[in-house]
């Protein structure tokens, strides 16, 4: 007679998760790089005579972070956090950018020669949100200050925001697409295609153009632990790779950063980011500015 008790049947185990983390980084980057580049941002002078500051044009979908960017560089600057544009409030869907502003980044009492113009964020329905016209023309400086961006509509050469004869200081030489790490795979093809358009036009007069990822740590728990992680974070590539896609921008113009949200003081890490960002903004817009008489 065989024994009464039951041998326990022997489950195969759970093969382990995969390893979000990459065994060397996908980008080189020095974390003890900021006090450099502050002091080279700070130091930086346009290299054409006619041109004192560097227009920067900042664009993207509602709720991606470009006010929040904006005011995270100028934090960085500051040491402490500045919330000067206006941020988009997914408590009560109120769009807060309506107007072309531009915004000046200061270090103390040094006023930085660069300056960031804020719009109204794109909207996928054709006729929702700015038109892609009027980005173009912001781009090319024929949007004034203080335009508010028109749904269905866009500036026409009547209108008193319209600039008829930009000079090189009302241009900008660089456009930087702001996109959240978080909703890149659910933008829409009307969306994808305003920006195709944009990227069109632009491109033909040598824009560069330069996509700031934000919400980082809301994609990847490593990098929510730990900033550092960042450059060996599949999630991060992947996301980085998902942009590059649909957007049309290589990987090389393609920027992680953390903007400050629910924070009280700056940090290191993610100050480092976004100086690094900037640097490599400006670098870009300045050797364009240099191409000018070849266009």
């Amino acid at each position: 007679m065989g024994s009464s008790e039951s041998t326990p049947v022997q489950r195969p185990s759970s093969p382990p998760p995969p390893n979000p983390e990459l065994d060397q980084p996908w980008r080189t980057f020095d974390w003890g790089q900021k006090k450099y580049l502050k002091e080279k941002l700070e130091n930086f002078s346009p290299s054409h005579p006619d041109v004192k500051d560097i227009k920067i044009l900042v664009a993207g979908p509602i709720g991606g972070g470009k006010s929040s960017f904006i005011n995270s560089v100028d934090s960085a600057f500051q040491g402490r956090i500045s919330s000067r544009a206006l941020v988009y409030s997914y408590a009560s869907g109120q769009i807060l950018s309506q107007n072309l502003k531009g915004f000046t980044i200061r270090s103390g009492k040094k006023t930085l020669p660069f300056i960031f113009k804020d719009t109204m964020g794109l909207e996928s329905p054709v006729s929702a949100g700015p038109q892609t016209e009027d980005i173009i023309n912001a781009v090319f400086g024929h949007v004034k200050d203080g335009y508010k961006f028109n749904e269905g509509q866009a500036l026409t050469y009547k209108d008193q925001h319209f600039n008829c004869d930009p000079n090189l200081s009302d241009q900008s030489f660089c456009l930087v697409y702001v996109i959240a790490a978080d909703t890149v795979q659910y933008t829409d093809d009307c969306l994808l295609d305003k920006l195709k358009i944009i990227r069109q036009r632009i491109s033909e007069k040598g824009i560069p153009q330069v996509i700031v990822m934000t919400k980082v740590d809301e994609v990847c728990p490593l990098v929510k632990k730990d900033l550092r992680k960042m450059f060996t974070s599949k999630k991060i590539k992947e996301k980085m790779e998902l942009c590059s896609a649909k957007v049309g921008v290589p990987l090389t113009n393609i920027f992680p950063v953390k903007n400050y949200h629910n924070e009280i003081n700056t940090d290191d890490d993610i100050d480092v980011l976004l100086l690094k960002a900037l640097e490599q903004i400006v670098q870009l817009a300045n050797d364009r500015l240099e191409d000018t008489d070849s266009y």
